[in-house]
């Protein structure tokens, strides 16, 4: 431990010693006992709002993190450049972990001139729904394109990923259904329930068996029902035994939805996702969506399935083609390069595995807890607690690292991470020392007392349980 270490944790060790938590000075109402309200006035009809106080919390705890340590501030950093491996932010440059841009295609030559030319031709942007007059020419290729990935009969593009997941389960799904989800499906997907107001229950982490007993004991209640689950896992890095859930859902008569937002652009021997990946047929999925944010180098979503199905959503599903403008011509014609890209340079799928490959070994050798990733390129190495795991982000971003700390409740309190997206462009030498790094890092991280961020209270000891 280097003497500038030694002197962080002694600060940040004297910053939690406080016997009173953040916040325990702060007088609380006696619940029991009602009051009238004051008026809140106008522009503060919010400012009492449950989850803008906790936010509001949550980002004084992260600052006073920083300022008692004198570490730099992990969120919202500014590169000055393409978001890639490496990065400038701050004058500083940075090995950087926290881009989705998998493949570096989005600063790729033949993909940025695509994009350029595409806006001299169709403008920056489609001007309309596409019901009006945003149905522009590039949105057709794109989804003749994927549809054929997905051996679907039809595909649709949109301006959103986190919207395409939420509002096709909203139009498809309603009082009376049952969104059956995998206990780690991603916040667009728990949104889509929100907003269909049909029922929405859980079953263990790519467990088939646990699907089955779900249904078995619950399918009779509800008239539709779609399984839920993802390609590759943002959080874990883990795969989803999609054809092993499929075959569960068909026996229960239940349809399935796959998302494929880290999927595709990383899975399969072509980077063309989960059915490449695991050689499935087209069908044995109802519904195949997915990013065009990651590996793609773009912006926007997408679906694809039945042709039938894929056309009444385009024409009817509020946030897919109705009531938004269609994604710009220049997001468009970026994935269509992207493309062919991969097709033209296989060498960046390879460099990606190699180095997924070279750092989950590494961070193993060190005795770092990786959780069920399987050597992808998404690697997580937990770091329980609020205060550890974001010391641990901020303490590597002071040395040149930037990997961002995923804490509860994104993840179930006790299993706090830091969280590794890698690129093709990452080299050898800069994977060996993230690992030699980290391993220092977190043997400071092994002395320091945690407490919530949230509640100021420590974290009670013990293993943290099933991660969800």
């Amino acid at each position: 431990m280097s003497a500038d270490d030694r002197d962080i944790a002694r600060r940040l060790l004297a910053g939690t010693r406080d016997a009173s938590p953040p916040g325990a000075g702060i007088a609380r109402p006696q619940q029991n006992l009602p009051r009238p309200r004051p008026p809140r006035g106008p522009g503060r009809q919010f400012a009492d709002h449950p989850d803008v106080v906790a936010a509001l919390r949550k980002q004084a705890a992260i600052q006073e993190l920083v300022d008692v340590t004198g570490l730099p501030h992990p969120l919202f950093l500014s590169p000055d450049g393409p978001n890639g491996a490496l990065i400038r932010s701050g004058g500083r440059e940075l090995v950087n972990f926290s881009s989705y841009n998998y493949l570096e295609l989005a600063q790729h030559p033949r993909v940025v001139a695509a994009a350029n030319a595409a806006a001299e031709r169709y403008g920056t942007s489609a001007s309309a729904t596409r019901i009006v007059t945003g149905e522009i020419p590039l949105y057709a290729e794109l989804e003749e394109y994927l549809a054929d990935i997905y051996g679907a009969g039809a595909a649709l593009v949109t301006s959103s990923g986190f919207l395409t997941n939420a509002a096709v389960i909203g139009f498809l799904l309603g009082e009376g259904d049952v969104a059956v989800c995998d206990s780690l499906a991603h916040a667009s997907l728990v949104a889509g329930t929100q907003w269909a107001g049909c029922r929405r229950v859980t079953f263990r982490h790519n467990d088939p068996a646990a699907l089955e007993s779900l249904l078995r004991s619950a399918r009779h209640r509800f008239d539709r029902a779609l399984v839920i689950i993802e390609g590759h896992y943002s959080m874990d890095g883990d795969l989803g035994p999609i054809a092993e859930m499929a075959a569960v859902a068909r026996r229960y008569d239940c349809a399935v939805l796959v998302d494929e937002a880290h999927a595709l652009g990383v899975l399969g021997p072509h980077g063309l996702g989960s059915r490449e990946h695991f050689d499935l047929p087209g069908d044995l999925v109802d519904i195949w969506a997915g990013s065009l944010s990651k590996a793609m180098g773009s912006t926007g979503g997408f679906i694809a399935g039945d042709r039938d199905l894929v056309r009444a959503i385009k024409y009817a599903a509020p946030g897919m083609a109705l009531y938004t403008a269609g994604p710009s011509p220049a997001n468009v014609a970026a994935v269509l390069a992207g493309f062919d890209v991969m097709a033209r340079e296989p060498d960046r799928l390879e460099r990606l595995w190699s180095n997924a490959r070279l750092f989950s070994g590494a961070l193993r050798e060190r005795g770092m807890d990786l959780a069920d990733s399987q050597a992808t390129p998404i690697v997580p190495v937990i770091v329980p607690g609020e205060v550890r795991a974001g010391y641990a982000a901020t303490a590597m971003l002071q040395r040149g690292y930037n990997a961002g700390a995923i804490l509860a409740p994104v993840v179930p309190a006790g299993t706090e991470r830091l969280r590794f997206f890698l690129t093709s462009e990452h080299t050898e030498r800069q994977l060996i020392d993230t690992a030699d790094n980290l391993a220092e890092v977190l043997g400071i991280v092994a002395h320091i007392p945690d407490w919530s961020i949230d509640s100021g209270l420590p974290v009670p000891p013990g293993t943290p349980g099933e991660r969800r």
